[in-house]
């Protein structure tokens, strides 16, 4: 609930130094965070995080990540250089059209693919990517389309089964509840034929219920 007295990039900038420099790495949420936002919401963020932890967020990715995964999340951040040949051919070629294009282009990249090959581009991802590398690009690519429906799919998940994840819940309704809330409310609505009001205060009680409430906004 703290981050909640915390601007939007304060905000981003906390989660992902928890994410990197907690006692667990929860590379997942750090992957979420910067895959999700927009390049000027990712410039002051980056800022936000050299001013409140003293250290770069790109330094701190490079020492908690490796790989293709690390590539494309300093790739997003604007730090990939072309030149490196140490990435497989169609790794450089994901990495470049997924950091380089706008969220527009993006969508009309996939919707062409899916003219061209009769199948999507995010089936193609789930097969010749792995790990928090495809993790990345699923995420790229699905918040190009509709950050609402993605937002929604993570609340949904974050409360089915048994138990709730509440640092996923916490997350999204912190982070989303003055950019898009009210879409993301209106996707769940539409993909689980249920009120995610409704799911909250089944799933949470007391206090935080009606703090999460009070982000969300309740049914009228």
């Amino acid at each position: 609930m703290l981050l909640w007295v915390l601007d939007p990039a304060g905000r981003d900038a906390t989660i992902l130094n928890q994410a990197l420099n907690g006692d667990i790495t929860d590379l997942r949420t750090a992957t979420e965070v910067i895959c999700s936002r927009t390049p000027s919401q990712l410039q002051i963020m980056k800022q936000t995080y050299r001013a409140r932890f003293g250290c770069y967020l790109e330094h701190d990715i490079t020492e908690r990540t490796y790989g293709d995964h690390q590539k494309i999340l300093l790739a997003y951040l604007g730090l990939y250089r072309a030149g490196e040949k140490r990435v497989g051919t169609d790794e450089r070629a994901f990495i470049r059209i997924f950091t380089e294009s706008s969220r527009a282009h993006l969508v009309s990249i996939a919707n062409a693919y899916q003219h061209m090959y009769a199948r999507s581009l995010e089936k193609t991802l789930k097969s010749e990517t792995t790990g928090n590398f495809q993790f990345g690009l699923l995420t790229i690519l699905r918040c190009a389309d509709t950050p609402a429906k993605y937002f929604a799919k993570v609340l949904h998940k974050a409360m089915k089964g048994l138990g709730t994840s509440n640092a996923a819940l916490i997350r999204v309704a912190v982070t989303r509840t003055e950019v898009d809330m009210k879409y993301i409310k209106a996707e769940y609505h539409n993909k689980y034929k249920g009120s995610l009001a409704e799911a909250i205060h089944s799933e949470t009680s007391g206090n935080y219920r009606t703090f999460l409430l009070s982000l969300v906004g309740r049914d009228r």
